[in-house]
């Protein structure tokens, strides 16, 4: 046996006997299970030397995605360069922004206007064309791995669009591909799935399958009509599956986003949310890979409040996702911003920081897809905010209806008897740089830019990986030309989907420009990170109590460094008492001699503290003389 082979054997024996046995749990058929072993070693085989090296590599290293110098970009491949050969001559420009972890948004064929932003693939083999081919896709991946930048792609797994090969033979009859789905002659069975499921998107797209009247069938459509869900008790399904999850890893990609991870299995009685069957499909796949191309990454993409989306990580023992969002943090720092009180956001931290260090979270502001304000609201009805009106205030707020805001944006899937709605808009339109432009607000655009600022350094001064959103860097704002295309009018996630402005680039060194400001503002604080240990994802963390709800105060801690972050979420200036001192990492400056801290509006500040801890709140949660301040 050939070295090669030996390292395949040995990862596959260490697997082996879990792997089997969840596979048998699943579909008890070791004809089936033996035919998946020799596919796995069929794709290994086909695996690059170099990408064979680079497993090895970080086999040998396995937290190596784990560093304080980790930073991530996502982006639609069109709207950032119009191909991937375009993405490909842009990444000196990635690079300039200090991005070695890049995230392109869908990119495998699907049809045009009904693929949901490219999440209803027709085919997992190809690329749309108007981007580019498969083999464009791979040189890619090989020029971000000679450039140290990791690569990460959508799997969609839990459905498939109807112009998918297999959707269309079971579309004309064949009842070998009807069984890769859920096909219903009578409404029967699709109604007892209807009390219990709940709908995804009641207003646009109502109900959890659809009538296709040329079959005379129902088919389950959790998402939209033209994605039909995939039924992975059908062995079939996972084979497939999962060989075009292996076939991505062997064009050169790091790191696999799962897409709608508690989705995948479904079962009649009931949510088809979360189901123990999901997670034994999740750390097959996370074997699998192990086994195959143990350089790559796992994401799971769970829409839940931490708690609730930590048993997707696994345990130390049987882990499945490497790496998981924060999403929960997201909504609620934009309430934040809305409400100018952080208790919520301190209490979420607060859970977050209790959970094991090992876990890995994406953290980031804004992304591809809409606000669902997804908040605590038991707690929040403790201070005397009700759901339903909680969530209209800060929808109106954000669309810029409230008196005085300085958001705009525009609401996605709101319902009016549900009174509930979602929320879009790019981080910039969301901070008020587009208001103030478009009024000539020289002062608004001051605190614009400030706020904006401010909940990067907060993003920042997480743990995990944080994730910038193609545009952010250079303040890109609302783009309302969608409303021009046929195919994206009735979309309102659009708006934050517009194509990079290229020509703002040019202002990045133009002193005094929102450009200026935002690219180098965000890099400083991006090398501070890198080069302070206090940002290891070892580190301890806690937040400290304020008397003041709109400042939060969080304290990172290594073996050799202490820093204190405090932000204030406010439009008030905070004139606080000080005096532990410390240096301020931003600025270089020492307070220790003003006795002071002064916080301008939406104004953060990075200190480094010495080696004494600072007076914390007592038993009674009363605030410390450290931290107490005067507005």
């Amino acid at each position: 046996m050939n070295k090669d082979k030996e390292i395949y054997q040995k990862r596959l024996e260490r697997h082996y006997d879990e792997l089997k046995w969840l596979y048998m749990e699943l579909y008890n058929s070791m004809e089936d299970f033996e035919k998946l072993c020799e596919a796995m070693e069929e794709m290994y085989d086909r695996r690059k030397t170099d990408l064979k090296k680079q497993d090895l590599k970080r086999e040998a290293d396995p937290d190596w995605f784990k560093g304080h110098d980790m930073l991530g970009m996502m982006m639609y491949t069109g709207q950032f360069a119009g191909t991937l050969k375009g993405v490909e001559e842009h990444l000196d420009y990635i690079k300039s922004c200090g991005v070695n972890y890049l995230h392109l948004m869908p990119l495998m064929e699907s049809p045009r206007g009904r693929s949901d932003g490219g999440y209803a693939v027709a085919d997992f083999r190809k690329v749309q064309p108007e981007l580019g081919t498969v083999e464009d896709l791979e040189d890619l991946a090989d020029q971000c791995r000679l450039q140290g930048i990791s690569l990460c792609l959508d799997f969609v797994m839990n459905h498939t669009s109807e112009d998918h090969e297999w959707a269309k033979r079971a579309r004309a009859g064949e009842k070998e591909y009807q069984d890769r789905y859920f096909f219903y002659d009578s409404w029967e069975i699709p109604m007892q799935f209807e009390k219990t499921v709940p709908q995804v998107f009641p207003t646009t797209a109502p109900g959890n399958f659809t009538w296709l009247p040329d079959l005379g069938k129902h088919v389950m459509t959790t998402f939209y009509p033209y994605q039909w869900d995939l039924n992975y008790s059908n062995p079939v399904v996972f084979h497939e599956m999962v060989m075009n999850f292996l076939f991505l890893t062997n064009l050169g990609i790091d790191v696999i986003r799962i897409d709608a991870v508690p989705y995948i299995w479904k079962e009649l009685g009931t949510t088809c949310r979360n189901l123990p069957q999901v997670h034994t499909i999740v750390r097959m796949m996370r074997m699998i890979g192990e086994i195959v191309c143990p350089g790559i990454l796992l994401l799971g993409e769970v829409v839940m409040e931490p708690v609730k989306v930590a048993p997707y990580f696994g345990t130390v023992e049987k882990p499945e996702c490497h790496m998981l969002y924060n999403v929960t943090t997201m909504a609620t720092i934009w309430h934040t911003v809305a409400t100018q009180d952080t208790r919520l956001l301190k209490k979420q931290l607060d859970t977050v920081y209790s959970l094991p260090k090992t876990y890995t979270f994406l953290n980031y502001l804004r992304c591809h897809d809409d606000i669902g304000w997804g908040l605590d609201y038991d707690t929040l009805a403790q201070w005397g905010m009700q759901q339903i009106p909680h969530k209209e205030f800060l929808n109106d707020f954000f669309t810029g209806r409230w008196p005085d805001s300085f958001s705009r944006g525009e609401l996605y899937n709101n319902d009016p008897i549900t009174r509930d709605a979602r929320f879009c808009g790019t981080t910039a339109s969301m901070c008020g740089v587009e208001k103030a432009g478009y009024c000539g607000d020289d002062y608004g655009m001051v605190q614009a830019i400030r706020l904006d600022l401010m909940l990067h350094a907060f993003m920042l001064f997480q743990a995990g990986i944080p994730v910038i959103y193609s545009g952010d860097e250079i303040g890109q704002v609302n783009d309302y030309t969608y409303k021009e295309d046929p195919d994206k009018m009735l979309d309102s996630r659009y708006i934050h989907r517009g194509a990079f402005q290229w020509h703002l680039t040019d202002n990045i060194g133009k002193e005094g420009t929102v450009q200026n400001q935002l690219f180098h503002g965000l890099r400083q604080l991006e090398i501070l990170r890198q080069t302070h240990e206090a940002f290891r994802a070892d580190a301890h963390a806690e937040t400290y109590y304020s008397d003041d709800p709109a400042l939060l105060y969080i304290c990172r801690t290594s073996e050799n460094e202490k820093l204190l972050g405090v932000f204030n979420f406010s439009q008030a200036v905070k004139i606080l008492d000080w005096s532990i001192g410390g240096l301020n990492l931003v600025t270089g400056g020492d307070v220790a001699e003003e006795k002071r801290l002064v916080l301008r509006s939406y104004d953060f500040v990075w200190l480094k503290l010495e080696p004494e801890k600072p007076q914390e709140a007592d038993a009674e949660d009363e605030p410390s003389e450290a931290i107490s301040c005067s507005q």
